[in-house]
């Protein structure tokens, strides 16, 4: 009963909204965090023994369950996930920005030396969100 053309964490939503109405569900949100937790946990292994078609399986079960304890905490892992990507992209156009005014260029640059105009960039945004 859910359409296969859906985004894979909005179906994954659904899915255990499915499964929840006939039972089969966890009683509180601690479980499902344990369960997120053994999930970091087995996909760890799984990207030190270093076998990709493991390693994606173990990945979507990582996905599966924070998505499934985003139920039990009343959010929804879409709009969350949409809101980071959104952030992202102004923090890192602000970073872009402070670094162009120093007449830098960010292939020019090293992690380290972009991390510094990243944190700035957060502090920036962070400053500006708090204004609102």
């Amino acid at each position: 009963g859910v359409p296969k053309s859906l985004p894979a964490i909005v179906k994954s939503f659904r899915i255990q909204e499915k499964v929840r109405g006939i039972g089969f569900d966890w009683d509180n949100k601690s479980q499902v965090w344990d369960k997120v937790i053994e999930e970091i946990e087995e996909l760890k292994v799984e990207v030190e023994k270093g076998d990709n078609d493991r390693i994606e399986s173990e990945f979507g079960d990582v996905l599966f369950a924070l998505t499934n304890y985003s139920r039990f905490i009343n959010i929804n892992p879409e709009d969350a996930l949409e809101r980071t990507n959104k952030r992202f992209i102004k923090r890192f156009q602000i970073m872009e920005k402070l670094i162009d005014k120093e007449s830098l260029s960010l292939d020019q640059m090293n992690l380290e030396q972009m991390d510094v105009y990243w944190k700035q960039a957060k502090d920036m945004y962070s400053y500006s969100q708090k204004k609102k």
